[in-house]
């Protein structure tokens, strides 16, 4: 007991020191997902406890980019979860269509492939030239990636079969060129996609928006932390405006999911109430 309450205070003072030295802010951030990330780069590197990592991550940036990267969840795919899109398609796409100009936030974009796949859906629904799509991430390295739309090529069949089941109308293969291992994006998707910095931890809102796209992020995120994040998307949203959670997340606490009716419940497609 006396090890693993050590473990927890050295594990908590490197939370400390990245929000206070690098304005990083892991604190609410589910325990046990960090507590293997940190360890693993603490063998990595060749260090002995937590706290030498500590010691690395004040002093050195080369550490202090290893961790973010192991920190940052950069686990996605584009139209992953073909559903979810196809429920966009289906029953968000044509409330948004009513709008002149529509807002989308894409949060926790990672490397870009799902900004990407609203991109190509919005642009097959005749939407994209009067939408703008904030993409946002705490992980710079993650973002310089995404503006590139570049994505392995070796990928491509999965992405196809998920495009195909979202209900894609084109041949997957019109939107991207082949260069070496790589599958290159068309440039044009990402003409109203903008790629900005944002930390759901400690930024606040930026803009009002008609949907917010937060897929697979909060799984990571501790109680308070959940809450805080769906308070800062409630405040985010016009009125009876859209939110898009990951299959395995809700909106929390129940005073919050109060706020929202189920658009396609099964999909977790949420329409803010007025």
């Amino acid at each position: 007991m006396a090890q693993e309450t050590l473990e927890d205070l050295e594990l908590e003072l490197l939370l400390e020191a990245l929000h206070r030295r690098h304005g990083f802010d892991f604190r609410g951030y589910a325990l046990a997902s960090l507590r293997r990330r940190v360890w693993r780069r603490v063998e990595l590197d060749g260090l002995g406890t937590v706290t030498a990592l500590t010691d690395r991550i004040l002093h050195d940036e080369d550490t202090l980019a290893r961790l973010m990267r192991d920190l940052s969840i950069n686990v996605t795919e584009m139209f992953r979860d073909p559903g979810f899109h196809r429920a966009l398609r289906e029953l968000a796409f044509p409330l948004l269509r009513t709008y002149p100009f529509v807002r989308i936030w894409n949060a926790g974009c990672s490397t870009g492939e799902e900004a990407y796949s609203t991109a190509i859906a919005l642009e097959e629904e005749g939407l994209l030239d009067r939408a703008r799509i904030y993409a946002t991430d705490m992980n710079e390295g993650a973002l310089a990636q995404a503006r590139t739309g570049t994505f392995p090529l070796e990928r491509m069949q999965a992405y196809t079969e998920n495009y195909q089941r979202a209900g894609g109308t084109r041949a997957f293969s019109e939107y991207y060129a082949t260069r070496g291992a790589s599958a290159v994006f068309d440039a044009r998707l990402a003409r109203n996609v903008v790629f900005a910095q944002h930390n759901l931890a400690t930024d606040r809102s930026f803009n009002e928006f008609h949907l917010i796209i937060c897929r697979n992020v909060m799984i990571y995120f501790g109680r308070d932390l959940q809450r805080h994040v769906h308070e800062l998307f409630l405040d985010s949203l016009v009125p009876l405006g859209l939110l898009g959670l990951g299959r395995k997340e809700a909106i929390q606490p129940p005073e919050l999911a109060a706020r929202y009716e189920p658009l396609e419940a099964s999909e977790k497609l949420f329409r803010r109430r007025r």
